[in-house]
């Protein structure tokens, strides 16, 4: 006999927000004893902004906005690099009402026509190196009719941050803005690997920061904080804006890729006290040659999300570091973590207990709530679910059922109130913390002339970290290596989606109705 287990909920702080209530005022407006503190570090040039000299550049941006003819409730996607001008410009939006749409860096100029076209953007700001992904494609979006460019100087493709700023006063009112009105969006893959525009409110930004920053991580303004994972993510828009800002802590931000010695050094040289990673860089750390000894740093504690985190790596690094780190998961539709382990209570193998503030639930495939051990449906409820997908009704209705928000994901609990992470409820794979859709993958591989079908699956590599593997049926008579496989996916797709593995096979497993059985090529994998 199994004992139902009621869904857990956790006592929260207290956040209490008036009516009238504009995000980026609040995070601005909290620092008038710490002015000319350092609130970011751009570790790739050295530059760096006050709080004072971020509020004020923000509300000069927020009236260039409107000066360019933007309104209230209008949107603009936003694609740039992490740096200075990525929180000011953020910031900016919503100070002037405007809608920031903040997006992958690493897709492709198919992906970014998409969203240009679903959102009807009226504006772009894009980092320049960024600008030949959306040269040819912003013409094709009639909605989009400003372009901002983040760079040095002056750019053809329009106005620079720089030169907007500088001709602008600074802003004098926020936006007149409700708590429960929309604030931005990111676009998340979800459980199809469609983008879909999930569409966040004012208020969700210091709810994360009050209870997952505040409460679980205890951010404080002497804490100086690193995010190996970007801005544009939801992990990293709290690990690297919300959180700091409403505490008053210091951001060091990297606009390039993260690599182990970059990041080693970033902790060397800016002695970060909290560093927010992902299970494969952690991964990846420990294997560097060169590593800095734990005097060399000066980290009190660190995250992980984005996937699970392997015990051994977890073990592993407290025992080389002497800190903790927290696996927690969070997602898009929720804006960040909802379930972490905690400072002092880390179960290496788990995802931990419920974060302050959030309630869950495991519900089975009858939709009765799970009981002790039994694998079921992870379904938050809490302050910072989204309230729509756009335009898509359909998605909308299945993940955000009432009260309860669908994770997708399957765990089990057990007596004492922790998670263990059981795999996915559909076919996506989260690589590197990204989702990764299997028929995504499959499609471009079969774009190739040799290519007769494909399935692929995720794969744990030696680090137990999923990576995806295609099993591949070539045309009679025709082959094709593995590695111009490999590279075929790479020119269609994010570089981050190509299949790691690739196995030639005389056919794959189906059903009577000609349904891949994706079950036994996992099975032939493990």
């Amino acid at each position: 006999m199994h004992v139902r287990s009621p869904a857990h909920a956790s006592s929260a702080p207290t956040v209490t927000l008036p009516k009238v209530y504009n995000a980026a005022h609040d995070l601005l407006s909290r620092h008038e004893e710490r002015a000319n503190k350092t609130a970011y570090i751009d570790a790739s040039t050295g530059n760096t902004l006050t709080f004072q000299e971020l509020s004020v550049k923000a509300h000069q941006f927020a009236q260039g906005l409107l000066d360019l003819g933007l309104q209230q409730e209008q949107r603009v996607l936003l694609c740039m690099h992490d740096g200075l001008h990525w929180p000011v410009a953020f910031l900016g939006c919503i100070l002037a009402g405007v809608v920031p749409i903040a997006v992958n860096t690493l897709l492709t100029a198919q992906d970014y026509e998409f969203m240009l076209k679903d959102s009807r953007a009226q504006g772009l700001l894009v980092s320049a190196p960024l600008w030949p992904q959306f040269e040819k494609i912003v013409s094709h979006a009639p909605a989009c009719k400003h372009v901002v460019v983040d760079t040095d100087g002056s750019h053809a493709a329009g106005i620079t941050i720089a030169q907007l700023i500088a001709k602008s006063q600074p802003l004098k009112q926020a936006a007149h803005t409700l708590a429960d009105d929309v604030c931005f969006w990111l676009y998340s893959s979800g459980s199809t690997g469609s983008p879909k525009g999930t569409v966040h409110l004012h208020s969700h930004l210091i709810h994360t920061a009050e209870l997952y920053g505040r409460a679980v991580l205890g951010l404080q303004d002497s804490d100086v904080v690193f995010s190996a994972a970007k801005l544009f993510f939801a992990y990293g828009l709290g690990n690297a804006l919300s959180f700091p800002l409403a505490q008053g802590a210091t951001t060091v931000l990297f606009g390039q890729r993260a690599t182990p010695s970059d990041v080693f050094r970033l902790l060397s040289t800016y002695k970060p006290s909290v560093f927010y990673g992902v299970p494969t860089l952690f991964a990846s750390m420990l294997a560097e040659a060169q590593r800095p000894s734990p005097d060399e740093m000066n980290l009190r504690v660190c995250t992980s999300a984005g996937e699970a985190l392997p015990a051994d790596i977890g073990k592993r690094w407290q025992a080389e570091f002497g800190v903790e780190i927290l696996d927690g998961i969070g997602s898009t539709e929720m804006l960040h973590i909802f379930l972490s382990n905690r400072p002092g209570r880390v179960r290496y193998g788990t995802t931990g207990e419920v974060v302050p503030g959030y309630a869950l639930r495991l519900v089975n495939d009858d939709g009765q709530v799970c009981g002790v051990g039994e694998l079921g449906e992870l379904q938050i409820q809490g302050p910072t679910s989204a309230i729509m997908y756009w335009n898509n009704r359909e998605k909308t209705k299945h993940t955000f059922a009432g009260e309860w928000t669908r994770s997708g994901d399957k765990y089990s609990v057990d007596e004492d109130g922790f998670y263990t992470y059981g795999g996915r409820s559909d076919d996506m794979l989260k690589v590197g913390g990204i989702y990764v859709s299997p028929f995504e993958v499959e499609a471009s591989l079969m774009t190739h002339e040799a290519v007769l079908e494909a399935a692929v699956i995720g794969v744990n590599d030696e680090q137990g970290l999923t990576k995806p593997k295609a099993f591949v049926v070539c045309k009679p008579g025709r082959n094709v290596s593995a590695d111009d496989l490999k590279l075929h996916v790479k020119s269609q797709l994010a570089p981050y989606k190509y299949p790691r593995w690739v196995e030639f096979v005389n056919e794959l497993p189906k059903t009577a109705t000609g349904k891949i059985q994706r079950f036994k090529l996992r099975a032939l994998s493990t």
